[in-house]
C-alpha cells in the first residue's frame, strides 16, 4: 500500500521518520543502546544519529546521564520531545492531507495494470 513519508530538511541537516523512531526508542527505554537494539542497530550508530541530530538543531535533543547503580542513560530534552511531538503531527496532518491523491493514484495504478 503507498505510503506517505516526511523529511524535515534544517539547515544542518535532515530529520525523518528513522531518528524520530529513535528517539522514541531512547524515551521509552532511557538508554542509547537499547534504543539502537530495538531498532536492530549498534550503539555506535544508534548514538551517531543521536548526536547528528543534536548537531542539526543547534541544541540538545538527546542527553546522556552518568553514574548510578544502573550505570548512565539517556533522555530526551523538553526540546526533544516537542521534536517528536511535532514530527508525528506533521506526519498526520500531511497524510491526512494527501489521503485523497494517493488513494486516487492507486486505483490509477490498478486500472493501468
Amino acid at each position: 500500500m503507498p505510503a506517505l513519508r516526511i523529511k524535515i530538511e534544517m539547515d544542518g541537516g535532515r530529520i525523518g521518520r528513522g531518528k524520530i523512531e529513535l528517539l522514541e526508542h531512547i524515551a521509552h527505554l532511557g538508554s542509547i543502546s537499547a534504543a539502537g537494539r530495538a531498532m536492530g542497530m549498534s550503539y555506535r550508530r544508534a548514538w551517531e544519529l543521536a548526536d547528528e541530530t543534536n548537531r542539526i538543531f543547534g541544541q540538545a535533543v538527546v542527553e546522556r546521564q552518568t553514574g548510578g547503580k544502573g550505570g548512565g542513560g539517556a533522555i530526551l530534552t523538553p526540546f526533544g520531545l516537542a521534536l517528536v511531538t511535532h514530527f508525528r503531527a506533521i506526519e498526520h496532518v500531511a497524510a491526512e492531507a494527501a489521503r485523497g491523491h494517493v488513494e486516487a493514484l492507486q486505483k490509477e495504478v490498478r486500472t493501468a495494470g
